[in-house]
This record gives C-alpha cells, sequence and structure tokens, in this order.
C-alpha cells in the first residue's frame, strides 16, 4: 500500500441542548486530539450542519469543521460553495467539504423532496463537484450540464484554502468510489447504502474481503494521483473490552461473518485499547487508511487511541 500517513481522527457530532454546550463539545474534541468536528447532514434530531460548523470553529483555534456529507440534493451548488467558502474564511481555513449523492429514504419520504434513481443523483453529484471547484477557483465560471447551468458567475468569496478545501466524496460502490478517486482529496471507503436504510446487505458489505475490493477500484480510477489520496473509514462500533473474542461472537451474526473475521472488519474496532492501536495500524498497511472518524458516541472510549496514533 503506497499509503504511509500519519493518523488523524474525526469525530461526528450531531447535537446539543446550547450554544454552549455544543461549544464545550468541539473544545473537548480539540483538546482530546481530534483533527475534524463532524455533522451528519439528515432532517432529524440534529443541528444544521453550516452554523454549527461555524459555531464550532468560533469555539475552538485548530479543529478542523465539515459535513459528513453534504446531500447534493438538498443545496444547489451555487448556494452550496458560496456558504461553504463562507465558513472557511470565517474559519481561518478549516473547512473539510464532504458531498454525498444522498441515500436516506426517510429524508427524502419526510421532506417530499424527491428521491431519484441512484444513477441520476450520482450525475448531479458528479456534476456538483465540477460547479463546486470552478466556483471556488479565480474568474467568472460558465458551465453547461445535464442538471446544472451556471453562466457567468464568479463565486465569492473565495475560501481561503486554495485553490479550494479538500473534497471528500465516499462511497460504496464502484461508480461513486472511482469519482471519488479522480476528484477528492480524501476518499471514504463505506458499505452500501443502496437501499437508503443500514440494514443486512449494508453490514454484509463493510467486510474485510468487501474493502479490499473498493479499495483496488479506487487505485485502478485514481491511477497516478493514488499517493495523493487520503484514505478514510469511519466506525460504526468502538468497544474497549478485554474479551475481543467474546465480543466478537456476539457481533458475527450482524455482519454474517466467522466470529474471527470480525476484529478485520474496518467499521468496527474491538480490544484494549493496546490492542485497538494494533488494529488500526494493521488496517493502514493493509487498506491506507489513515484517517479515522467515529461516532459521538465513543469520543471518550476513543480517546486514549486518538492520544497515542494521532500524527503518528
Amino acid at each position: 500500500m503506497a499509503h504511509d500517513r500519519p493518523f488523524r481522527f474525526g469525530i461526528q457530532l450531531s447535537t446539543a441542548p446550547s450554544g454552549a454546550e455544543w461549544a464545550a463539545l468541539a473544545r473537548k474534541a480539540e483538546d482530546l486530539g481530534y483533527s475534524t468536528l463532524f455533522l451528519p447532514d439528515h432532517f432529524g434530531d440534529q443541528l444544521a450542519p453550516l452554523p454549527a460548523m461555524q459555531a464550532a470553529a468560533d469555539a475552538t483555534t485548530e479543529l478542523r469543521v465539515g459535513a459528513l456529507v453534504f446531500d447534493n440534493d438538498f443545496k444547489h451548488p451555487v448556494v452550496l460553495a458560496k456558504e461553504i467558502a463562507t465558513v472557511d474564511v470565517l474559519s481561518g481555513g478549516r473547512v473539510e467539504l464532504g458531498l454525498g449523492a444522498g441515500w436516506m429514504t426517510t429524508d427524502y419520504e419526510q421532506s417530499g423532496i424527491p428521491q431519484d434513481p441512484p444513477a441520476l443523483r450520482v450525475s448531479r453529484m458528479e456534476e456538483s463537484i465540477a460547479v463546486l471547484k470552478g466556483l471556488f477557483a479565480d474568474g467568472a465560471l460558465d458551465f453547461a450540464g445535464e442538471h446544472y447551468t451556471i453562466t457567468g458567475l464568479d463565486g465569492r468569496p473565495k475560501p481561503l484554502q486554495r485553490p479550494h478545501p479538500p473534497l471528500l466524496v465516499g462511497g460504496g460502490g464502484r461508480r461513486v468510489l472511482g469519482i471519488a478517486a479522480r476528484e477528492a482529496q480524501i476518499v471514504g471507503i463505506n458499505p452500501s447504502l443502496r437501499s437508503g436504510r443500514i440494514d443486512a446487505e449494508t453490514a454484509a458489505d463493510a467486510t474485510a474481503a468487501a474493502t479490499d475490493r473498493k479499495l483496488a477500484w479506487v487505485r485502478e480510477a485514481a491511477g497516478a494521483r493514488f499517493p495523493e489520496i487520503e484514505l478514510s473509514c469511519l466506525l460504526f462500533a468502538v468497544v474497549e473490552t478485554t474479551d475481543a473474542a467474546g465480543t466478537a461472537e456476539l457481533m458475527a451474526g450482524v455482519f454474517g461473518i466467522p466470529a474471527e473475521e470480525v476484529r478485520e472488519v474496518p467499521h468496527a474496532l474491538i480490544g484494549t485499547v493496546e490492542e485497538m492501536c494494533d488494529l488500526l495500524e494493521a488496517r493502514r498497511e493493509r487498506w491506507g487508511l489513515s484517517y479515522v472518524v467515529v461516532q459521538g458516541d465513543a469520543m471518550d472510549t476513543m480517546a486514549p487511541v486518538v492520544a497515542r496514533l494521532a500524527g503518528r
């Protein structure tokens, strides 16, 4: 594996009862050594990503902020470009731009936003990437695509990070990962969410063998730029335990694989702190996964691992 990047860690947080408590969460994440605070982009019980990103940036000095990931169907890229550039300027250049084609069926059902077929949503996201990059670049953009038409628009403000904030695109399918490999600075290796919900199909696509296949797709699509890509993975389960074998046995049915293979699943981390560190180092060696993102409920559990590995 060509990637020998230092580890960095992100935390995905969703909400807090007040601005003061949200700011305290952001400061805690920074103090614990997390690189980035991410928010999801759904219509459920969570803060809206952009104002929460700005509030987190205002409360900290180095913490990076982003969405994991913005649903392309919720914002026109012209609107998103202005908002992202604004937060990048106001945060001192600390934005990471996560973008996806949209996947959660309940978001579409409850909001009334049409959920087009996956192929159409992915095509629209691909055009959106071109529009975003064009608006972040110097000068006016003219773009005529199937989904977006931009005429003589000079996106302002320009982001502080040049040529643009790092673009993060993740996926579990070959086409999305191919787009990510060609266009993004950060590629997230995810289970398939094609069904629009987290289900047995999602778990079955989270295995080590599936990850081998996805990394091969990324490498092929990226070509010569593969060494430039930062590879990321979201952990859905972090379990600190002295009985990793017993925990893996309990989780084996979820993934539909033998218990001895569960600890190889890159989206779960099970064991003592030392064992978890060893697992992450093995995964970096095998797959190049150096940017590890955890759910908010694992912030404290993961903190000793972050302390040992961040920057190494």
